[in-house]
């Protein structure tokens, strides 16, 4: 059983940054994908990115390329979230989730997930 700690949210404004951390514990974390998803009020949860358990490639959604980076630390048992340029549609609760697959950008995908972490985005 792999439990997931999301932390590192909070209340920023447009344009700032902001790093998500995702520590794990209760399994082999260099042998799970790790996946970051979001959920905005009145919306159904949706795929951020994610990052594979072998040598670490990377997949974002679109809307999110070129401003979001995901990274890990084995070491660590810690994913990390690195949010640029926030907007307000950024606004959302943000899980990262653990997967046995080598990659997945489905929800399906996942065993394991956070509680999720609020991240505030004013204009």
């Amino acid at each position: 059983q792999v439990q997931l700690v999301e932390s590192g949210g909070g209340l920023v404004q447009a344009g700032d940054s902001l790093r998500l951390s995702c520590a794990a514990s209760g399994g082999t974390f260099s042998r799970y994908a790790m996946g970051w998803f979001r959920q905005a009020p009145g919306k159904e949860r949706e795929f951020v990115g994610t990052i594979s358990w072998s040598v670490g490639i990377t997949y974002y959604a679109e809307f999110v390329k070129g401003r979001f980076t995901i990274s890990r630390d084995n070491a660590k048992s810690t994913v990390y979230l690195e949010m640029n340029s926030l907007k307000p549609e950024d606004t959302a609760v943000y899980y990262c989730a653990a997967s046995r697959l080598l990659w997945s950008k489905d929800e399906a995908g996942y065993d394991y997930w956070g509680q999720g972490t609020q991240v505030t985005v004013s204009s």
